[in-house]
């Protein structure tokens, strides 16, 4: 493994500094260092600790058509990432031991980020029996992050309970907060322009009615809760207030919900169909300030690659969900710090630092000082990029293309490893 002496990089405070990296670690920052490392000029780039992705759908196992391990550890160190999440609705579920340490396994083997697995919440995703969710945790995986995501744990009696069960390890339930009983059929955001489109509308009531029962459970029980992809003005509030409370909670909001709304479904294009659906103008304003104001904690960004042939089809057949791991700091950028709701304090807690701590992963997240690992990102805030089709998924529903977006992934490390240099993704192994 290479060494490497990053030279005049920023960090998120604006201090300029050199950063020694050597045997995965950061040995050395400071100013006028030496060394007979690699050097790489970070001159005019921000440096900040290793994004990590606390919702993240790599498929595999099951559907490797769509994306595999390896594949979207690609995507996620092109886009700044040094750790995801991988969700827990794949085929078989990974609702026991033997599947999560399967992912976690294929992670360490296509070694570009840190794979943390999720496990399912109940057996098979029924939302009836709750998995083995301490044999998942006792695994070498170490999962502490449960989720049903694409699906609500509906049944409050069975939502107790799992919330009950995690707090013996100090486990956190995300939740996919859609009540199913209000969604039938629902294709995009409830209002006048689903009306006026014809399509089944998303009430919002959905994802609140369950946002409220939960954090009232969560504090019934003194237990650890975490609210997937919010996506309303009136979540916010519920979440505020829960927080206000002193409840246990944390959320998480989307690149897509912060940056596009509703209005994209005029064309019926499938490519912008997402659960939850994209919302008004409103609630994406009370998003982003739910996000400066720390009532959301991060951004996830529910990457969720699908074939051609889910999504090159009329809307109502499409499936649901899009890209986002390779744009999804561009888009913080643009979307929040760009508009001046944050800076690149906030950026480095919301992306890297919170994400790490909800999860539980002591190796990411932390500060870029001497003895931490060397995971980091290099980002060059000025230069623009035109989002292409052209990625390191297997899958192309990506709904930025033809956008121009502010902030550029220049170069990761990933324990030391350089695995993007000059924003191509690295061969393992390859130094230069």
């Amino acid at each position: 493994m290479s060494n490497y002496l990053i030279k005049n990089a920023q960090l998120a405070d604006g201090t300029t500094v050199d950063i020694e990296i050597k045997n995965q670690k950061i040995v050395q920052v400071g100013s006028d260092l030496a060394s007979d490392a690699e050097v790489i000029d970070a001159s005019g780039l921000i440096a900040v600790s290793g994004l990590v992705d606390l919702h993240t759908h790599l498929r595999e196992p099951g559907f490797e058509g769509s994306e595999t391990i390896l594949t979207g550890s690609r995507a996620a160190a092109k886009g700044g990432f040094t750790a995801v999440h991988a969700m827990a609705n794949t085929a078989p579920v990974a609702d026991n031991a033997a599947v999560v340490e399967q992912v976690y396994a294929l992670g360490k083997k296509a070694g570009y980020v840190q794979v943390q697995p999720i496990g399912a919440v109940t057996v098979n995703l029924e939302g009836s029996q709750l998995s083995d969710m301490g044999k998942m945790n006792k695994s070498s995986a170490q999962v502490t992050v449960f989720s049903d995501d694409g699906k609500c744990v509906s049944d409050s009696l069975v939502m107790r309970r799992a919330l009950e069960y995690v707090k013996s390890f100090s486990g956190v339930i995300a939740q996919h907060a859609q009540d199913p009983s209000l969604t039938v059929n629902a294709q995009m955001n409830e209002g006048e322009l689903s009306l006026r489109l014809g399509l089944t509308g998303w009430p919002q009531v959905a994802e609140q009615a369950i946002i409220a029962r939960d954090v009232l459970l969560a504090e019934e029980v003194d237990s650890r809760l975490h609210v997937c992809h919010v996506s309303t003005a009136g979540s916010v509030d519920i979440i505020r207030w829960a927080k206000a409370r002193g409840i246990k909670v944390t959320a998480e909001v989307t690149p897509h919900h912060l940056l596009l709304t509703e209005e994209l479904a005029s064309d019926y294009n499938p490519i912008f169909k997402v659960n939850p659906p994209l919302r008004t103008a409103k609630d994406v304003q009370a998003l982003r300030e739910a996000v400066a104001d720390g009532t959301i904690d991060i951004i996830a960004t529910d990457h969720a690659p699908h074939p051609n042939d889910s999504k090159d089809c009329e809307w109502g057949e499409a499936a649901f969900g899009m890209l986002g791991l390779e744009t999804a700091a561009a888009i913080a950028k643009t979307a929040l710090i760009d508009t001046g709701f944050i800076d690149w304090v906030r950026f480095q807690e919301i992306l890297s630092t919170n994400p790490a701590k909800i999860g539980s992963l002591s190796d990411q997240g932390q500060a870029i000082e001497a003895g931490s690992f060397a995971n980091l990102v290099l980002i060059d805030p000025n230069a623009k990029q035109t989002i292409v089709s052209d990625g390191e998924s297997k899958s192309t529903n990506n709904p930025y293309v033809g956008m121009e977006l502010s902030g550029v992934v220049k170069h990761t490390f990933y324990k030391g490893a350089l695995t993007v240099r000059d924003g191509k993704v690295q061969e393992l192994g390859e130094s230069k």
